[in-house]
């Protein structure tokens, strides 16, 4: 728990002006104590390699244990698992215990980040720096800030003394980005570990909250499903022959011909119940029926401590129901019957942020407030005192 430095309406007065300032503002912010402890907690994550050419998930999955034990949560409650014959793919599951009157709630972010290199940069990828308002680092945004905040905050939880009426799981894992990947951990766990990560639901990486270019929120994001892929071979063949007599009608030429009618292929258009619900409140319409498995259901129960928090932090700015077009760890969850959604309440500039790409960065405050949003949106699907 934070230090006591100030009278208790002057801290509070503090909290508030750091949690719900306008995210555009370029006045730098001295950090509250608890956002000095989440810094450190990101940059001791972010500073460590974690791409699967050079770094490895158990060094940082090792030095996460640490922080929690540090942070009172008992060792019983913490696992590291490392997937046989995976040495570097190691996995952490720690767990904030409930009353047990709900199935647990879980927290899924992931270690593994994409490749990077110095040369390639602007700054030192592997290094959390703040300039001009942003974080940057590899991770910034995908996907460490999030499993910081998550980590953060079960710290926070325990020191409190609350206990929620469910308990509370975070599992941080390995190669989210690798695809297809032999070590993708959270299949591997719901595989070979489901008891330590079985919940009612989940809340993962995916839902884009975002700015215009001046930096004013637009929305605010809740996924609920995602847009699968499906990865084909193309294959001809033909008698064959010598090259130097080639055939016109060779296996070359039929495929070159058969990618482009498919390049030129226009594919039928479909709507979700979850892309109709974000057209819908594009509209400012209320959200439908709950969605149809494979997404997730958009329930009361999972909607009104987001409409509540969002309120609260972000007057007047639209929670909007989407469906991601990449692919996250929340399809296993998903397809294992556990419904996940991507919701993390740190805004993003309309560029993405670099995500993937050079450069990578996240600004101070989307960290900052995605922090106290999470917070809050967890105890109040945890409920309990």
């Amino acid at each position: 728990m934070s230090v006591a430095l100030f009278p208790l309406a002057c801290r509070a007065a503090l909290l508030l002006a750091a949690c719900c300032a306008g995210i555009g503002s370029s006045v730098a912010q001295v950090p509250t104590p608890a956002q000095q402890q989440l810094r450190e907690l990101d940059r001791d994550l972010v500073e460590i390699n974690t791409t699967d050419s050079a770094g490895s998930c158990t060094v940082a999955a090792e030095a996460m244990q640490k922080r929690l034990l540090a942070g009172g949560i008992p060792a019983s409650d913490i696992r590291i698992i490392v997937p046989p014959g995976a040495p570097k793919k190691g996995n952490l599951v720690a767990r904030h215990r409930g009353t047990g009157a709900k199935k647990p709630i879980l927290l899924l972010g992931h270690l593994d980040v994409a490749e990077a290199r110095r040369e390639d940069w602007v700054r030192d990828p592997f290094t959390l720096i703040e300039e001009g308002g942003y974080f940057y680092a590899r991770g910034a945004t995908d996907d460490k800030s999030m499993v910081a905040i998550f980590l953060d905050n079960l710290i926070r939880y325990r020191r409190e003394g609350w206990r929620p009426a469910r308990d509370i799981i975070v599992a941080a894992t390995c190669d989210e980005e690798i695809i297809p990947s032999k070590f993708n951990c959270v299949e591997y766990l719901l595989g070979n570990h489901r008891a330590l990560i079985d919940a009612e639901f989940a809340l993962n990486e995916g839902a884009g909250s975002l700015l215009d270019a001046a930096g004013k929120p637009v929305r605010m994001g809740i996924q609920a499903g995602e847009k699968m892929f499906q990865t084909y071979t193309l294959e001809t063949t033909d008698p064959g022959g010598h090259s130097a007599m080639p055939r016109k009608d060779n296996a070359i030429a039929h495929m070159a011909a058969r990618l482009a009618r498919l390049g030129a292929h226009d594919w039928p258009f479909k709507l979700s119940e979850t892309t109709r619900a974000y057209f819908e409140r594009i509209k400012v319409s209320m959200v439908g029926a709950p969605t149809p498995s494979p997404a997730p259901p958009l329930t009361r129960e999972i909607m009104a401590p987001v409409e509540q928090v969002s309120a609260q932090m972000w007057p007047g700015v639209p929670l909007v129901p989407t469906l991601l077009v990449a692919a996250t760890d929340s399809r296993f969850l998903n397809s294992a019957g556990i419904p996940a959604y991507g919701l993390s309440g740190m805004f993003r500039d309309p560029d993405g942020g670099g995500v993937h790409g050079l450069n990578e960065r996240l600004r101070v405050q989307s960290l900052y407030e995605g922090h106290e949003f999470l917070y809050r949106v967890v105890k109040l699907y945890a409920g309990g005192h």
